[in-house]
């Protein structure tokens, strides 16, 4: 009996020690390190945290096994490289001792609460869906701020549009300016938050896709418009209205202007959320000269050069910073 007891007693100690280094060995993978920024890390932790509700939502969707770990695949080295353009400009934010006061954050948030049309709760509650505190929420707008004012420092402020660049531009595009047509939409869409991030919009994105497929299959438009989209037009078949090119964001516009009557158009990523456009009509209307759409041109050539500076310099800080990426 007594040697039973030592046996049972050494099995005992044998069964904690595995136990203890079993934890440790599923601590140590759960905070493993998947890359290296210059001096900080990003760990296996905080990139399950940043990805968990868009695997689940894409897991929700039934895709076949393969198109299922394509899709996962594809969402983790999103996640990785937005991670890693994180760091990079948060490094940036402090060397250049850039900062944002609470009351600045404060009146960000008022705002985007106009915007959407929320009320406090309702702000709150539309947070509690994305899995985000109302602080964490506050934390994430403080570094859209500290961004914003980094973009600006070091591509905005050295942007010059000249006479020449609108001209040049006018000249290029006359089928547009020397005779203004008119596009007749529908549109299906997908709200998103405005302060949504590009991981936030993959889900719905996914979503858009199926409804794309499910259009080219020869699903009418207006039912389609009817029974998925998020708009208030949806009941009317997703009735937009006529617009201008001119008047359309640059997104839409690039989707729409080669559009025959009709046609619809791939997925765009608006302001507004996802959504996709359908063309009824085109009326042509008369044109208009320079000196009415300079500011319009001027406008649409900032944003676009801010965009490719700012992906230019973005490039060249992640070329010129030490990054491990550990698979």
């Amino acid at each position: 009996m007594k040697l039973n007891g030592k046996k049972l007693q050494i099995h005992s100690i044998i069964a904690a020690v595995l136990l203890i280094a079993a934890a440790a060995y599923a601590s140590e993978v759960v905070d493993r390190v998947v890359a290296v920024v210059n001096d900080e890390v990003i760990s296996l932790f905080e990139l399950n945290q940043a990805i968990k509700p868009y695997q689940e939502k894409i897991r929700e969707m039934g895709y076949p096994d393969d198109k299922e770990r394509e899709m996962l695949f594809k969402l983790r080295e999103d996640a990785i490289n937005k991670m890693i353009e994180q760091k990079i400009t948060n490094q940036e934010v402090k060397r250049l001792n850039i900062s944002v006061g609470e009351k600045e954050i404060d009146a960000s948030i008022e705002r985007i609460k106009e915007v959407n049309y929320m009320t406090d709760e309702q702000l709150r509650n539309a947070l509690s869906k994305e899995g985000m505190s109302l602080e964490e929420y506050r934390n994430k707008m403080r570094e859209e701020i500290l961004r914003a004012r980094l973009a600006n420092m070091e591509v905005k402020s050295k942007i010059v549009i000249t006479n020449e660049d609108i001209k040049a531009y006018y000249n290029k595009n006359s089928d547009k300016y020397g005779g203004e047509t008119k596009y007749h939409l529908r549109h299906i869409l997908k709200k998103s938050l405005s302060f949504g991030s590009q991981l936030q919009k993959n889900a719905s994105r996914f979503e858009m896709q199926d409804i794309l497929t499910k259009l080219k299959k020869g699903e009418p438009f207006e039912k389609a418009a009817a029974k998925y989209s998020n708009a208030p037009s949806a009941s009317d078949g997703g009735e937009l209205g006529v617009f201008s090119l001119e008047s359309l964001s640059y997104n839409i516009r690039e989707a729409v202007k080669n559009l025959k009557p009709g046609e619809f158009s791939d997925v765009v990523d608006t302001e507004q959320g996802y959504q996709i456009f359908f063309l009824q009509e085109i009326v042509a209307a008369k044109g208009k000269p320079i000196e009415d759409v300079k500011p319009e041109i001027e406008e649409k050539l900032y944003k676009e050069i801010v965009e490719q500076k700012f992906r230019t310099w973005l490039e060249d800080l992640r070329q010129k910073a030490h990054i491990k990426i550990i698979k």
